[in-house]
């Protein structure tokens, strides 16, 4: 990886949108991913929380503590992926953004997943799952599954997960999710990378 930093490219960014009415009036900012823009692992969450819409960052808060923690057990770290959500902001009372709202915001999600071309996606949730996939889940019991999809104009390989606020409301939740998030770092190859500090050979061929 060659990108560090913010990783926010101003071809990434979304200085100014106006489509949806009501994230308008919710958001104070949009929240774009962070993370190196040449990632080859890529975490997509829902929406941006208040801490998100606070901070400007995904994953913040007691929910980015739990996927700070996963990520360091196994053997990552921030830097070393990149993170988005589905919207860029803030649902009003952090309710789940709507059919209309997701289409609304698909573009720049396409855009980034395409500029990154990551050898994984991990959904976080029910929401981003659902989106990408385009099909009902069942995230708590599909949790751990890789999936091939289209998106982004390429096939994908997608690893679900429970979004990490999960582990907090039920702790039963929680050594799946740590497992989920060693699979991605292994899935994608970037944990042996920084296991090994060189290049590392991604294993979703034996998938």
């Amino acid at each position: 990886m060659t990108e560090h930093g913010d990783g926010l490219d101003a071809d990434l960014r979304v200085p100014s949108c106006e489509r949806c009415p009501a994230l308008v009036e919710s958001r104070s900012r949009i929240v774009d991913g962070v993370g190196p823009t040449d990632a080859d692992l890529l975490f997509v969450g829902e929406g941006p929380g208040a801490n998100e819409d606070e901070e400007g960052e995904p994953f913040v808060g007691r929910s980015g503590d739990v996927l700070d923690e996963a990520l360091r057990d196994a053997g990552l770290a921030r830097a070393d992926v990149r993170i988005t959500n589905c919207v860029r902001c803030r649902p009003p009372d952090n309710r789940d953004p709507t059919t209309e709202e997701l289409a609304n915001c698909r573009g720049h999600l396409e855009t980034e997943i395409d500029r990154l071309d990551p050898e994984l996606i991990v959904t976080l949730g029910k929401v981003p799952s659902e989106h990408l996939l385009d099909r009902s889940v069942a995230i708590t019991s599909e949790s751990g599954d890789v999936v091939d999809a289209r998106i982004a104009g390429a096939s994908r390989r997608v690893l679900l997960s429970v979004h990490p606020a999960a582990t907090l409301y039920d702790r039963s939740q929680r050594d799946g999710f740590f497992e989920t998030i060693a699979s991605a770092g292994e899935l994608s190859g970037v944990g042996e990378r920084e296991e090994s500090g060189g290049d590392g050979q991604s294993r979703l061929g034996e998938y």
